[in-house]
């Protein structure tokens, strides 16, 4: 008994499975029928007349036609004339010829092919549509419409369960707020989002978004990049290893090797991560961060734990918190912030200034540094309170020259500091020697003001003014406790060289990593590579294997079968 049931199952599964893989295309409306064995040998010919269009069923889905050529023991159909072709409610194909194979289950359309669904319209010349794994595919040039957006690619895919397009090759989308170029991109037809692959540039009213590899939500109008990003965005160009951009906010934002450029006022800011707030006029930067000025063809570098640039152009204000410092040829300081506005061309140096012109040393409660207007160069220089400048004398072998007074104001001329005034309280202790570099004793005075002017970053010529009070000490008359200024600190060591020397240990930071570079960002898309290899190579077997393809009729058959067939196409039922 038992081998009688294991026998009836074995033989009803047999014939479920046989059933299914040979499953016939059912004709529902032949209409009027004919054969032309010299033409179609083995072929039924079915033609529309006056009641109707011939229509056909297989496994879900009916097709519409004028005229049908049926292999039924090939169990496949070529279809010409007003083609409609439906599964279940939601996709619907118009074309005006189409092959189906009801064993592959796999329909080629061509020549005006519509394919729509519930949210989107794809039209092409020739589409392959595998029901097996309910994917529609083109290798000619087609366009797609959405509520939304235009689309428009040379190749494309449409993975009918996900809801999903992939084009390739020349992508192009079109909608009322942005246009989006890329070489090849995934869109999702019911969130309006893609995601892009290949050189690809979203335009915007106010804004140009460039990248690799990356992200975008057509809707909302925000994304990112991962691979040579750039965005170009009120004024400023800007660049990093991975970028992020909100319109609805006004904001972008930046990671790893980012670049801000002004492209009006002509200034750069690095460092690896940056914000840009459109509506503030804002940059903020962070993480080995500097901001770089151009003053008459030397660069004015400016550094610190967090920049800050804001204001309108021509009117920017950068600031500099904590551990900041600025460098230029011949000319390098640090502070603890620095605050420079651009409308009236002064550089603050606030809390603690140091400030290094050539190998002179200057010191106060603040310091400004003051351009020109109209040149940019350096015009002008204040040390406000307790101004005090120590220079390494050049003979000796610990002598320093100092000066020191309640205010200081320097001159620069052609970008370089050559004159410079101390006021109220100054005093003075210089080293003397004559032309043959022979010592000749130590000036030590006090008065009301000291002038004195740099030649080469070397204190030339020195004139004491007011009240002028001191003598010329021979070198065993001055004690060496009254060589130096009360306050005297010498910080030589801490002088910055090169530009590399604004950045501390501190800034060596290890950059964070960008995910997605080399793996696909698409959810849906767990191995690309592999995928696309995959596809391609099924592909390739089915149009080997596929018997249908070496059939099809040349342009002039399907002419000709058009030319016996009139009336009109039958409408959606």
């Amino acid at each position: 008994m038992r081998k009688i049931h294991i026998l009836i199952f074995l033989v009803l599964n047999c014939a479920v499975s046989f059933s299914q893989e040979t499953k016939k295309i059912d004709i529902v409306e032949g209409r009027n029928f004919s054969k032309d064995e010299d033409k179609y040998p083995g072929a039924a010919i079915f033609s529309k007349d006056n009641l109707g269009q011939v229509q056909f069923r297989h496994e879900g889905v009916d097709l519409w036609c004028d005229l049908a050529i049926y292999y039924q023991t090939e169990n496949r159909i070529k279809a010409y004339g007003n083609i409609f072709f439906q599964q279940g409610d939601s996709i619907k194909m118009n074309s005006e010829y189409i092959e189906y194979e009801g064993d592959t289950k796999l329909a080629i359309a061509r020549d005006k092919v519509v394919l729509r669904n519930n949210s989107t319209t794809l039209n092409t010349e020739e589409l392959r549509f595998d029901r097996n794994i309910q994917e529609a595919y083109y290798d000619t040039f087609g366009t797609v419409k959405d509520s939304v957006n235009t689309l428009t690619s040379n190749k494309g895919r449409y993975y009918l369960s996900l809801k999903k397009y992939e084009f390739k090759s020349d992508v192009k989308v079109v909608s009322p707020d942005q246009t989006i170029n890329s070489a090849r991109m995934d869109y999702y037809s019911e969130s309006k989002r893609v995601y892009m692959y290949g050189p690809s540039t979203v335009t915007g009213e106010d804004y140009k978004f460039y990248c690799e590899r990356g992200f975008y939500d057509t809707y909302s109008e925000n994304g990112y990049g991962l691979k040579n990003t750039r965005i170009d965005y009120n004024n400023r160009i800007i660049y990093g290893d991975s970028l992020y951009f909100d319109k609805t906010r006004e904001f972008a934002s930046a990671t790893n090797n980012i670049k801000v450029i002004d492209t009006v006022n002509k200034g750069v800011v690095k460092g690896h991560y940056a914000e840009v707030y459109k509506a503030k006029d804002s940059v903020f930067v962070t993480k080995r961060a500097v901001a770089i000025s151009l003053v008459e063809k030397d660069s004015l570098y400016i550094h610190g734990d967090t920049l800050m640039v804001t204001g309108k152009e021509n009117a920017r204000i950068i600031r500099a918190f904590h551990k900041a410092r600025l460098f230029k040829t011949d000319l390098s300081g640090k502070c603890d912030s620095i605050h420079h506005t651009q409308a009236n061309g002064i550089t603050q140096m606030i809390k603690d200034p140091i400030l290094w012109s050539g190998e002179n040393q200057m010191t106060g409660d603040s310091i400004h540094l003051i351009s020109s207007l109209e040149t940019e160069k350096l015009d002008s220089l204040k040390v406000i309170n307790n101004a005090f400048i120590i220079q390494k004398d050049s003979l000796s072998e610990d002598g320093y020259n100092q000066i020191k007074g309640k205010d200081l104001f320097g001159k620069f001329i052609d970008n370089e500091l050559r004159v410079v005034d101390i006021v109220k309280n100054a005093e003075l202790i210089y080293y003397l020697w004559n032309d043959k570099n022979e010592f000749i004793g130590i000036d030590k005075r006090v008065c009301g003001k000291i002038q004195f002017t740099l030649q080469d970053n070397q204190i030339d010529e020195v004139t004491s003014y007011i009240d002028v009070d001191g003598n010329i000490f021979p070198d065993d008359q001055l004690p060496v406790n009254s060589r130096k200024f009360r306050g005297f600190i010498w910080r030589g060591d801490e002088r910055m060289n090169t530009v590399n020397d604004i950045f501390d240990e501190e800034d060596n930071i290890e950059l964070v990593k960008i995910h997605g570079v080399d793996n696909p960002i698409d959810p849906d898309t767990p191995d690309e590579k592999a995928e696309e290899e995959n596809r391609d190579l099924k592909i390739e077997e089915k149009k080997k294997d596929n018997s249908i393809s070496s059939q099809t009729p040349g342009s002039k058959t399907i002419t000709t079968l058009k030319k016996d067939v009139s009336g009109q196409k039958q409408s959606e039922p």
